[in-house]
């Protein structure tokens, strides 16, 4: 569903409740997508915020699915512009919602940035949302950053995955089961943003252990399929193992 012309952002379920958020951006060096997760429920959480520039088509398009007030939770991987700048813009506009993040990035960052306090996660820790439940994985270093982590919606079996399976480009799908490794270890080739720290292999075979069905990635396609054999498939690829 377009919710937004101008900006080209749209709103699509991909799995029970999840909701992708997708506004497409033109630079200099070529087409970009960035994803924002809603998950609708009794304590609705959104995961990732967006770029502090895209609020307003970000918030018109939850708005197309629910009030934003409603908001309870505002999740994200790690303390980056794209994936929490609009964080403080969602709490003025949804006077119940607490930002959900990992207990480092509480600690170094988002203590101090929130304009409300955050309610951090310690590993494994699982928040209910009503018929949806997430479950925080600590992640530092994959792909970047000490405090990254990821959330898995265990219901649907969804994996929101953050910077994993980066895709660049405009027009993709809204769920696909093809190829999306061979383009984001492409686009990895280009712009190394991994931080290729000596666990980074362990923690993907971690993510890879829960075998996903649904990848929920921030930048092209979100995915669905052996989320298991995929998650290996990019350890591999990223390490350099046999």
């Amino acid at each position: 569903m377009i919710t937004n012309r101008e900006s080209g952002t749209t709103v699509d379920e991909i799995a029970s409740g999840i909701y992708r958020i997708n506004t497409p951006v033109v630079r200099p060096s070529g087409g970009f997508t960035f994803n924002q997760y809603l998950v609708v429920d009794d304590q609705p959480l959104l995961f990732h915020t967006g770029l502090r520039k895209l609020f307003p088509v970000v918030r018109e398009a939850i708005a197309a699915i629910m009030p934003v007030e409603r908001l309870r939770y505002i999740s994200f991987s790690h303390y980056e512009a794209d994936e929490c700048g609009a964080l403080n813009d969602f709490l003025a506009v949804a006077p119940e919602a607490v930002p959900l993040c990992g207990a480092i990035a509480a600690r170094v960052s988002i203590g101090d940035f929130a304009d409300r306090a955050p309610q951090p996660l310690a590993d494994g820790a699982r928040v209910t949302l009503g018929t949806h439940v997430v479950r925080w994985i600590d992640a530092p270093h994959v792909p970047h950053g000490w405090e990254c982590g990821f959330l898995h919606e265990e219901t649907t079996n969804t994996l929101l995955c953050s910077d994993l399976f980066t895709q660049p480009g405009t027009g993709h799908p809204v769920l696909t089961d093809g190829d999306i490794l061979g383009p984001s270890e492409a686009f990895r080739g280009q712009v190394e943003y991994y931080a290729h720290a000596p666990h980074t292999g362990a923690l993907i075979e971690r993510l890879a252990a829960i075998q996903p069905t649904t990848l929920a990635c921030m930048h092209g396609s979100a995915w669905r399929g052996d989320g298991g054999v995929l998650l290996r498939a990019l350890a591999k690829s990223v390490t350099g193992s046999a």
